[in-house]
């Protein structure tokens, strides 16, 4: 079962690896992310910032929307890691509802993105599609580390 979904542009560091991981009633990371998944250096740098209690799978969106609806990670309590506001959104809308809510945790500052706390930078496309997952009652929300006070996303 989805405990956690974060969106971050490093993926599996030391935040989410640590702070996150021992925080969450979890035992699995998944990390979700086609580029990973076809890359065998970025899989064992991933591997690296694993905590040692929790197993890793590293597949791409597809594949971790398969695994999800066909139920063979419901007996895993996972924290599942995406590099991108669009992944998120692939995952969460292929997913049927299994995903009830969003943390935005790093997303880089690119060209054409505008702030909304130190840590994220969204594009108008972005936010259109949080915004659109909210209004499918999905909780958008901001939050860097646990002890954080979580900050509800607002377009």
């Amino acid at each position: 079962m989805i405990q956690f979904l974060r969106v971050d542009h490093r993926l599996l560091h030391g935040q989410v690896a640590v702070s996150w991981f021992n925080a969450l009633d979890v035992n699995t990371i998944l990390v979700a992310n086609d580029g990973v998944a076809a890359d065998d250096f970025r899989k064992s740098a991933i591997r690296l910032a694993k905590p040692e209690a929790a197993k890793l799978v590293m597949k791409s969106i597809d594949e971790s929307i398969d695994s999800i609806n066909s139920g063979v990670t419901d007996k895993y309590n996972l924290l599942v890691v995406v590099e991108s506001v669009e992944d998120a959104y692939k995952l969460i809308i292929g997913t049927n509802g299994k995903i009830p809510m969003l943390n935005l945790g790093g997303t880089k500052q690119r060209e054409g993105t505008a702030n909304f706390s130190k840590a994220v930078n969204l594009t108008p496309e972005e936010v259109e599609k949080l915004t659109a997952l909210q209004t499918q009652n999905v909780d958008v929300f901001m939050q860097q580390v646990p002890n954080e006070k979580k900050v509800t996303f607002e377009a």
